[in-house]
């Protein structure tokens, strides 16, 4: 099972440690995916940008969807996606469940699939 983190929000007025933990996980731009293992470190970078993304656990179909895709990066396996079809359904400056960010366990496969090419 691999960890999923989806950057939705830009990093206008952010905290340098914001920054550099995108930077760390490799999330450059709006709309980037990028796939990790489970780790205590990992959660604790997800804990500091929270406001900014979201997450989920990535089942192993939309992993191998994803595949097919190019990859950027080296370390990290990161894949830029598009806008949601049908769009994003609630804003995208809250949290679960009065907007699009936050933890969306099993869920963050559907937001995926709607977002690639």
């Amino acid at each position: 099972m691999m960890i999923g983190i989806i950057r939705l929000r830009g990093e206008v007025n952010t905290e340098p440690k914001v920054k550099t933990t995108f930077r760390l996980l490799g999330l450059n731009k709006n709309l980037t995916l990028a796939l990790f293992e489970p780790s205590d470190d990992l959660k604790g970078m997800i804990n500091s940008i929270k406001d900014y993304v979201t997450w989920g656990e990535v089942n192993k179909d939309v992993v191998k969807k994803l595949e097919e895709l190019p990859v950027k990066g080296d370390k990290v396996k990161r894949y830029h996606l598009h806008p949601p079809r049908g769009g994003f359904k609630k804003t995208l400056k809250r949290p679960k469940p009065d907007g699009e960010l936050g933890y969306r366990g099993d869920k963050i496969n559907e937001l995926i699939l709607r977002m690639l090419p």
